[in-house]
Order: structure tokens, then C-alpha cells, then sequence
């Protein structure tokens, strides 16, 4: 029986100790696209432009579903990766604090990863949860650890190692995205400078994207990892908390159950 996503949300949440809700990125492609996204799925609207990242704090940390289209996209790279700008000088100049010269800065701008010209008419991103269409990617804002379980559950679901991500200059959340739909594969990457400072990862979270496709594939290889070992934790199986912070099989590292005063006179007997 197919998982759900209100169920794979949960799964993912619990298991992995998700700071934020993993987000479904869905692209819509026709005007016909946004009319049924409308008819099947309560939304908010940005009131002014603001960064795609800045859409995405909605989905992941308030749990609001967003529809919005390039009127209301305030971010010039992120206009780029959606096929909603072409690389003009100005673009060029703002991506030169990266390079050596404006040469090298077009020559990147030309290579980062992005959606046909004019393809996309909106794009929709909420919480996994509560999609009501197929996302075609699922952004995760996760720390270190949990990126490297999805990760692993991933290459082991699909049989694919090693993984090679793709960082770029800028555009981390709207290329990264971009990517994984384009090469149909998981994608792995730090916060750009933009999304660091106008997308609230300030806590230095890792940007993880799944192919909307595969994520079920995913959460089925967590459920099989849980059923082996009696938790989702890889680096200490059988420890509830994925990411534990205790040093390898260190034999000072031990803590020992003792009951309370009260339970220990019953079992030795002693009058009360």
C-alpha cells in the first residue's frame, strides 16, 4: 500500500529529528496546472517579492502552503534558475564579488542548473505533509547528521553510490531545487550567501533534495533500517536519537538504570 505524504512527514519528522517540515517543491507548468493546484489546496500568497528561500520559511517553519509566481519573486538568481530571467550585465556584476573577473562570473552564471526559458507559470512549496499534488522535489532543511541519513537511505534505496552534488555560486535553494528535478537525482548542498542571510538558516543548516518521485523509495529504506535495528540511528544502532553525540564505543560513556528508593526497599523486602 502507497505511504502517504501526511505519512511520510510524520515518519520523517519522528525518526530523523527534523527541525522544520520537509518542504514539496511543486512546479506548475500551464495556467490549466495553477487553476487545479488552486482548486485542491489552500494557499497563501506573498503580499510583497521576497526570495524564494524567504517562500520556503512559510512551508518549513510555519507550515503554510505557498503559491507564488515570478510577480512575486524578489531575487535575481532565483529568477534565473526558474527560466523567469535571461543573464544580463547587472546579473553578471552582482555574482563578480564571487569571481576574478566578470568574465569568470558569466562563465559560472551560465553553467549553474535552471528550468527552461518561460517554462513555469508558478511554483508552489508547503509542508510534505499536507500536498495535495505529487511534488516534483522535497527540500529538507536539516543539520549535518540528518542530511548524511537521508543521504545513505537514499543510495541505498536506489542503489547509487557515490552521489555527486552539485554546489553553485548563489542559488542554493532555488538551484539546488532546479538541479534535482533536471538530473532526477539527490542533491546535497550548503546556504548560498542570500539564502543564509534572507532565508533564516542561521543555525548552519544543510540543504538536502529528493527527487518528488523517490521520496517514498526513501522513507520505505528508513522503515526497513528501523525494523533491522529497532531505530533509524546509523552511526549507534539501536539509539533512538540519530545523531548522538557520544564518542564511538567508548567504554566511559556508560549509564546504568537504578531504581528509586522506594522500589528498591519492596524488592529487597524491607518494611515501608
Amino acid at each position: 500500500m502507497p505511504l502517504g505524504y501526511a505519512e511520510m512527514e510524520k515518519i520523517l519528522m519522528e525518526e530523523l529529528r527534523l527541525y522544520h517540515h520537509p518542504i514539496a517543491v511543486t512546479w506548475l507548468f500551464t495556467d490549466a496546472d495553477v487553476e487545479m493546484f488552486k482548486a485542491k489546496t489552500s494557499h497563501v500568497t506573498p503580499v510583497k517579492p521576497l526570495t524564494f528561500c524567504q517562500w520556503e520559511i512559510a512551508a518549513r517553519m510555519q507550515g503554510k502552503t505557498v503559491l507564488a509566481d515570478r510577480e512575486n519573486l524578489g531575487c535575481a538568481n532565483a529568477r534565473v534558475s526558474f527560466g523567469w530571467k535571461n543573464i544580463d550585465e547587472k546579473e553578471i556584476q552582482s555574482q563578480n564579488k564571487y569571481c576574478v573577473d566578470p568574465d569568470q562570473a558569466e562563465c559560472f552564471l551560465r553553467s549553474k542548473p535552471c528550468m527552461p526559458p518561460d517554462s513555469l507559470k508558478a511554483i508552489a512549496v508547503g509542508p510534505l505533509g499536507k500536498a495535495a499534488l505529487a511534488p516534483h522535489v522535497v527540500h529538507f532543511y536539516c543539520d549535518n547528521m540528518q542530511s548524511y541519513h537521508l543521504a545513505v537511505d537514499y543510495m541505498a534505496a536506489t542503489d547509487t553510490h557515490p552521489l555527486r552534488p552539485q554546489i553553485t555560486m548563489s542559488s542554493s535553494a532555488c538551484g539546488g531545487s532546479v538541479f534535482t528535478w533536471n538530473e532526477n537525482t539527490f542533491n546535497c548542498c550548503p546556504a548560498c550567501s542570500g539564502s543564509y542571510n534572507a532565508g533564516k538558516t542561521e543555525r548552519g543548516e544543510v540543504n538536502v533534495f529528493i527527487p518528488g518521485g523517490l521520496i517514498e523509495a526513501v522513507v520505505r529504506r528508513l522503515l526497513q533500517r528501523i525494523e533491522k535495528s529497532g531505530s533509524s540511528s546509523i552511526t549507534r544502532p539501536g539509539d533512538p536519537f540519530p545523531g548522538g553525540d557520544i564518542c564511538k564505543n567508548c567504554p566511559l560513556i556508560v549509564f546504568k538504570e537504578k531504581n528509586c528508593a522506594s522500589c528498591e526497599q519492596k524488592i529487597n523486602g524491607v518494611p515501608q
